[in-house]
This record gives C-alpha cells, sequence and structure tokens, in this order.
C-alpha cells in the first residue's frame, strides 16, 4: 500500500487515478449547438492524479471543442487520444506506460489514429516517450495546451509534435473549461498554476513552471456562470491557494502581504474568496490546497464571516517532526503547524481539517515516526491522504538524500499511520451522530436507488432518503448512524 487515501472507513490507491470521461460527448454537443462547427474527428480523454489535472483536461476539451473535434468515451472510436499524466509517485508512470500499450489497439483498427500525453509526465519524460513508446505522436506540457491543434496537424503528417514548454505568463484565463464527467452540482475552478515552494521531494515546481495567479476578475465570472448554469458549489484550486496575489500593477504582486495588505489593487486569497462568496448565499466555496507557512488568520476570519464558505481545509503535514520538515524543506517545524491548527480551532471551531503525511522520508528514524502519530494524536484529521516515500528523479531529495528506509519499514510505519487515522475517523463520525447539517446532495446512492448522498461543509459524505430532493438541492439532515468511513442520516422536514 504505497499510496494511500483514506477518507473514513475505506482506503484507496490514489496515484493514478484514471477517469473515463463519459460525458464529454454529451457535454460538447450541447456547446456545438452555440455555433462551433464539427470537423468530424473525435477525441478520448484519460485524466491521472490530482484535481489540477482534472481541471486542466477541461481547459483541453474546450480548446479541443473550439477546433471542431467532438468527443466519445469509447477510445476504439477516437481519432485523437489524450492521456492528462500525474508524475507525482513513481506507480502513476508504470501504469500510465501500460495504458498505453492498451490503448495503441486504435491505431490498428483506425488508420491516421493520434495518441498524445499531456501533463506534468509529458514535460519530465518527453525524451522517453518518444524514443521508447513508439505509439506517442504528441507530448505536451501544463503549458502548452493552447498549440494543441497545431500539434496534431503536424502529428497526423506523421512528425512527431513536442511543447513542453514552461510558461511565466499562461493562466488560461480567458477559456471557459468544458466541464467533463460532472454531476452538474459540483465544479473546480483553477485560480493559479505552478508553485514556488521547492519541497525536497516534490517535482511540481519542475514540471507545472513558476507561481502565477489568474486574473481574479476572470474566476468570479466563471464562478458566476457556473451558478447561472445550475452548479452550487466551487472548488478553488491551486498547488498553494494561499499564496494567490493579482494586481493589475504587476509591480504590486511581488509586494509582501503586510505591505499591501490594505491595497485594494492587491487582491489575496482572503480577498478573492470573499468576492466568490458574495455571488449568492447558496452558492457553496471550497479550496484546495493551502500551505501551513501561507495561510493567514485573514483568510481564517473570511471563512467564518461567510456561512456559504465551508468549513473544510487540506493543511498538509507531511511529517510531524521539524528535523524531517527542515530536510523537506517546508519552511515551517512541528510549533508553527501546530499554531496554525490552534488558530483554526479558535477561529473556524467548527472546522475539519484533512492532511497529506509521508512515511519513512530519507533518514526518519523510529522516533521521528513516532512525533507524526502524536500530532496526528493531537490534531486529529478528519481525512488524510498517507504516503510511502517514493523517490522521484530531478527532485532535491533525490540529488541531496539516501532513500534508505527499507521497503518493509515504510510499509510498517504508513499501516500504524493508516491503522491511527481508521481510529480518530471513527471518533469524529460518532461525535457527529444526533447533529443536524446542511447538505448539498450531489446524487443518487450507487448502493440505494431510493437514496441521495451529498456532503456538509466539513466535506463528510452522508447518504439519506431521496424524498422529494433532487441533485443541486439543499437539505437539513440529522445524522442517524455511521460507520468510520460514512454518516447515514434522516431529512429534517
Amino acid at each position: 500500500m504505497e499510496n494511500t487515501l483514506y477518507n473514513n472507513e475505506v482506503a484507496f490507491e490514489i496515484e493514478p487515478k484514471v477517469v473515463d470521461e463519459t460525458r464529454q460527448g454529451e457535454t460538447l454537443t450541447l456547446e456545438k449547438k452555440n455555433g462551433l462547427r464539427s470537423n468530424g474527428k473525435k477525441f478520448y480523454i484519460e485524466s491521472y492524479g490530482c484535481q489540477m489535472n482534472f481541471a486542466d483536461s477541461e481547459v483541453v476539451a474546450s480548446i479541443l471543442a473550439n477546433a471542431g473535434f467532438d468527443s466519445t468515451s469509447e477510445f476504439l472510436e477516437a481519432d485523437l487520444i489524450l492521456i492528462n499524466t500525474c508524475s507525482i509517485r513513481d506507480n502513476a508512470e508504470q501504469r500510465v506506460r501500460y495504458r498505453l500499450q492498451h490503448l495503441g489497439a486504435v491505431k490498428k483498427k483506425k488508420r491516421g489514429a493520434v495518441i498524445g500525453v499531456l501533463g506534468c509526465m509529458a514535460e519530465r519524460l518527453k525524451e522517453k516517450f518518444l524514443e521508447e513508446e513508439k505509439l506517442v505522436d504528441i507530448v505536451a506540457g501544463p503549458d502548452a495546451y493552447r498549440a494543441l491543434p497545431s500539434l496534431i496537424e503536424e502529428a497526423e503528417t506523421g512528425q512527431k509534435s513536442v511543447n513542453v514548454l514552461l510558461s511565466r505568463e499562461e493562466t488560461y484565463a480567458e477559456i471557459s473549461p468544458v466541464r467533463l464527467n460532472s454531476n452538474g452540482v459540483s465544479a473546480f475552478i483553477s485560480i493559479m498554476r505552478g508553485c514556488d515552494n521547492m519541497c525536497a521531494f516534490c517535482v511540481v515546481p519542475f514540471t507545472r513552471g513558476r507561481e502565477r495567479s489568474r486574473d481574479a476578475e476572470s474566476i468570479v465570472n466563471e464562478a458566476r456562470e457556473l451558478y447561472k448554469n445550475g452548479y452550487r458549489e466551487v472548488t478553488l484550486l491551486g498547488q498553494n491557494v494561499d499564496s494567490y496575489r493579482f494586481s493589475k500593477d504587476e509591480k504590486l504582486v511581488g509586494k509582501k502581504l503586510v505591505d499591501a495588505k490594505y491595497d485594494e489593487s492587491v487582491i489575496n486569497f482572503a480577498r478573492l474568496m470573499e468576492m466568490v462568496a458574495q455571488i449568492a448565499t447558496d452558492l457553496r466555496v471550497r479550496f484546495s490546497t493551502s500551505h501551513p507557512k501561507d495561510m493567514t488568520d485573514d483568510v481564517l476570519h473570511t471563512m467564518a464571516k461567510y456561512h456559504n464558505i465551508c468549513k473544510y481545509i487540506h493543511l498538509p503535514v507531511q511529517s510531524g517532526n521539524s528535523r524531517i520538515l527542515g530536510m523537506m524543506n517546508r519552511t515551517y517545524n512541528r510549533e508553527w503547524y501546530q499554531q496554525r491548527i490552534a488558530a483554526i480551532k479558535t477561529i473556524v471551531p467548527e472546522a475539519a481539517i484533512s492532511t497529506d503525511i509521508i512515511a519513512g522520508f530519507c533518514s526518519e528514524t523510529e522516533e521521528e515516526h513516532q512525533d507524526t502519530l502524536s500530532l496526528m494524536e493531537e490534531v486529529k484529521y478528519s481525512m488524510a491522504y498517507m504516503f510511502a516515500y517514493s523517490e522521484r528523479p530531478g527532485t532535491v531529495a533525490a540529488k541531496k538524500f539516501a532513500d534508505d528506509i527499507p521497503e518493509e519499514t515504510k510499509k510498517r510505519r504508513l499501516q500504524e499511520i493508516v491503522d491511527l487515522h481508521r481510529k480518530h475517523s471513527w471518533e469524529l463520525n460518532l461525535a457527529d451522530v444526533g447533529k443536524t447539517f446542511e447538505v448539498l446532495v450531489e446524487g443518487v446512492s450507487l448502493r440505494n436507488e431510493a437514496e441521495l448522498y451529498g456532503r456538509n461543509s466539513q466535506n463528510k459524505v452522508i447518504v439519506f432518503q431521496k424524498k422529494n430532493l433532487a441533485p443541486g438541492m439543499y437539505a437539513s439532515v440529522k445524522v442517524t448512524d455511521c460507520t468510520s468511513g460514512t454518516l447515514r442520516g434522516e431529512v429534517i422536514e
């Protein structure tokens, strides 16, 4: 169990995550009625990894739709197959290579079919994909999606097409994403790209480039349009949303937050979140991901001020030991993280907190592992993404530190982390029994068509009877029972 998402009862592999975007065709067909002319070609896309990758796939779908492509959920029908990749974990790369062999069958059926690899892995492994994976025709990095139509044209002539250049300006701000695999209730909005945090274990700064924030007005307009189209929840996405800063005057963007805090022309994350929350009181606002070094009390006070800003914070800790955090270049120590947790519990006491944890980082001792467990006991996370350390080529850790913790030890430490989180999840869910929550209905339960499911402000899934409710509506639900993975409740009339 190298990579584990543990949300209460159930543990999953999360890297890579593969989604067959089965609603693309329906979405794009509707848009083509608005004047787009089809070129008679179909594309198929799969997305792996984090929420940012799924949001990027929606941008890609929009670009292809404007270029005349239709979509299909059957890859054997496609003229163009795209895999949007993740390069965070080693097994993600292995899965993509295996998947390419499977998808390559389309070339035997359809002459002239083109296969492309997009995203983080494309930027990092461009030579290998072109030289070793003979099936790949296009390699495009995260900042090259606007060039896809020309890259496709070049590939259709038999040439290999590559664009993995990283940009300091690209945010795709004016592109209206095509909502893929959408439930029609919740949507992602990318507010920034890239990352300036050089965490020792992470490849993101090398594969997604430097941090840049998207025009605030375009973000608010996208959220407003989603609300107009029936969506009732948006998640503001960034590698580190707390460092969001936008101003028409680029000189002000570089100023320290304390200097520009009261400058109306500078929009920080707290102000952006408030602007989105003010669109409508029944539009829920979530965000991901926060960084402990950048989460200010200003953000917390804004959360507390608005009912429709969800009381849920993903605050990755990675390790509970200060020495390991220093080696990871997280730029905070255990005490700083504890202070941020204390601020959350004081200013937004009803907030649920989730995290990321790495087991078995380079040179981690048994005592330092115990520090992580003790911090977990102190915080009691509602959800956690837990990993055994996996060295990634090109990172600072790979260059400077020996990956010297035996795999058996990594697995044992990870299992101890998972077991402790299982205990905390059960305790937190049990404490919710008898409470009433406002739940946004998201869909029909997979196990029982007579039941619906939705999430409360704390991002917990609750299952309840359907009655006369439908997705997109709000319901008051009293929790009557729970497992360590799910809350069950009854609708309060």
